[in-house]
């Protein structure tokens, strides 16, 4: 039990950290579910863009990971929803300076607000899991899809907490 406590304690009091304007910026951007979207994150990052790419096409969203065979090309208009911790691997920088070459709207997900993907993005959500207890980066995994607003968005016929 103690261990679930910690991981609790964990999510409750890093979620409280993140700049709630930034997390407002990053909502209002799902606002027009008409745009298409495109998620990623490399390693264990990419389970986490998948379970959000699942959930916003459970909403109704035109979502695609990258990578995956029916992902479309990226352009005009179109969202780059990327999560990476450090926001410095090459492969998630090299797909987001493409993105916002094409005129793409590029939101991050990360812990450094100082990374290099955050000087791409258009929006960038901090997650600032230092001081971490738990294995790797398992707190920011955490953290990244915990978010109450897709939460309240994924069904209305589940009770809601």
């Amino acid at each position: 039990m103690n261990s679930l406590k910690l991981v609790q304690d964990e999510i409750t009091s890093t979620l409280r950290l993140v700049d709630q304007d930034r997390l407002v910026e990053l909502t209002d951007a799902f606002a027009d579910c008409t745009r298409r979207w495109v998620v990623s994150g490399q390693g264990r990052y990419r389970a986490v863009a998948s379970m959000a790419a699942m959930r916003l096409m459970h909403v109704g969203f035109d979502v695609h990971l990258t990578g995956q065979v029916t992902a479309t090309s990226i352009g005009q208009g179109d969202c780059l929803l990327m999560l990476s911790a450090s926001g410095e691997t090459p492969v998630s920088l090299h797909l987001a300076r493409r993105a916002a070459d094409r005129g793409a709207r590029v939101l991050a997900i990360t812990t450094r607000e100082d990374s290099s993907l955050a000087a791409i993005a258009d929006v960038v959500v901090a997650v600032p899991v230092r001081g971490s207890r738990q294995f790797g980066k398992s707190l920011f995994e955490q953290d990244s899809h915990a978010y109450k607003t897709m939460s309240r968005r994924h069904t209305n016929l589940e009770l809601q907490q």
